[in-house]
């Protein structure tokens, strides 16, 4: 067809572009980004954390939190998406140029770390789902889970997460309504669920508790920056304001919780809230319908986390032992660590393992952000990337990174009275050390 530029079979494969910014003739429409982003709206995790916040610090608290978040969040990422979209950048490009070659190494090692340990935790709840309802053996259901896992992400981005998402997400909105409803027709409707809390009454600055767990989760802003590079620069200000921005959040954070706290109260559940009680307890009242639910649930964000863990295992490869191969090959490798992992009893050791590196990615959010609104704005030219010229050592940046993550982690393991400033105080530090530390080598 004539005016058809016909792309080599190097350059097809390498779509997901994990080494090179994404050109503005391969950026994608509007609902398409938008469909694809919002797999990561529909997690049991966004239900379970809110219900297990209220019963800690009340549901008054929680709620407080959430909102909080919501505005943070949605704050945050209207910066990195309209920085995401203008460059083309992924985390790892970006962080070349933040942290120098070996820093931008480390922060996409513990980026797709992050992303395997998500798919783990999201993916073992499809799995004793399944085991719980039909029999089957637990291994074999982990099996099973991992295994169209890695084939549902064998294409890209630009041509089937959109689509295959994007028919799933009615079905979830429709399954968290009917979960609403069946467990009011079931257990009656009570306002038990506004009154949650720890015997004795909430502690003082409960919400602080709230809102800092969530920054627990800022990974997601990693998230959003590796999904933003997909949007056209005319599209910025609808990804900024909406599809990164607070309609997705109040979904994500303020409508899953609410029904959290909700189910929490009025279903009955074995043992403490979590998610495979509160899955056990839907799949008792709903049936099928409620396996259903949550094979859309997790699956859908699962694909995220899949497809972000084997994009930024392959920058990894690339960058540190210069191996290049497809990302079919990296999908593999995450579905088979993925798999060793949902079978180990290593769950405890996990969470301990996000609780430090969540440290990490907001100081790398902080110094992202300072970079944005402060170093680019005061460049003469704003809109340039030395990344061929990135040094291996950032000094400013990495200096950044690793002294307020040091910060973070002294306080994180100082007790709970300090550990809840250990988030606030970690991004604070990471901000004013790469604004100094950037005067300072700059003269």
């Amino acid at each position: 067809m004539a005016g058809t530029i016909k792309m080599t079979e190097d350059e097809q494969q390498g779509l997901e572009y994990s080494d090179q910014p994404v050109p503005p003739d391969q950026r994608m429409a509007r609902l398409p980004l938008t469909m694809a982003w919002w797999s990561v709206c529909s997690a049991m995790f966004y239900l379970v954390v809110a219900a297990t916040l209220a019963l800690a610090y009340g549901s008054v608290n929680a709620i407080i939190g959430m909102v909080l978040s919501v505005i943070t969040f949605a704050a945050v990422n209207a910066v990195l998406s309209r920085h995401a979209i203008r460059t083309g950048l992924s985390v790892s490009l970006f962080s070349r140029i933040l942290l120098g070659r070996t820093g931008a190494a480390i922060a996409t090692l513990i980026f797709f770390a992050t992303a395997i340990y998500y798919a783990v935790f999201e993916g073992s709840v499809i799995a004793l789902a399944l085991n719980s309802y039909t029999g089957m053996s637990y291994m074999l259901a982990a099996l099973i889970v991992v295994i169209y896992s890695v084939v549902l992400i064998f294409g890209s981005i630009q041509n089937w997460l959109d689509k295959f998402n994007g028919v799933l997400l009615p079905f979830y909105l429709l399954g968290l309504l009917a979960a609403v409803i069946l467990a009011v027709s079931t257990h009656g409707y009570s306002d038990a669920w506004l009154k949650l809390g720890p015997e004795g009454g909430s502690p003082e600055n409960g919400w602080l508790n709230c809102f800092t767990a969530y920054m627990g989760i800022w990974i997601l802003m990693m998230f959003t920056y590796d999904f933003a590079r997909f949007g056209k620069q005319e599209d910025a200000d609808y990804h900024g304001n909406i599809n990164f921005g607070a309609p997705f959040y109040l979904v994500t954070f303020l409508l899953n919780g609410l029904v959290g706290i909700f189910l929490a109260a009025s279903l009955p559940t074995e043992g403490g809230v979590t998610e495979i009680s509160v899955v056990l307890a839907l799949i008792q009242l709903m049936g099928l319908a409620g396996l259903a639910f949550v094979w859309i649930s997790q699956t859908r964000i699962n694909t995220a986390n899949y497809y972000l863990a084997a994009v930024n295992m392959e920058s990894f490869a690339e960058t540190v032992f210069r191996i290049k191969l497809p990302k079919m090959v990296w999908a593999c490798v995450v579905g088979a660590i993925t798999y060793v992992l949902m079978l180990a009893d290593v769950f405890a050791y996990i969470l301990q393992a996000l609780a430090y590196q969540g440290i990490f990615v907001v100081a790398w959010v902080a110094i992202a952000l300072t970079h944005i609104l402060q170093i680019e704005r005061s460049a003469s030219d704003p809109g340039s990337f030395s990344l061929e010229n990135s040094a291996a050592v950032n000094p400013a940046g990495l200096g950044a990174w690793l002294f307020a993550a040091f910060v973070g982690l002294v306080m994180h393991f100082a007790g709970d009275a300090i550990a809840v400033y250990s988030a606030p105080a970690t991004f604070v530090v990471a901000a004013l050390a790469y604004m100094i530390l950037n005067r300072s080598t700059a003269n």
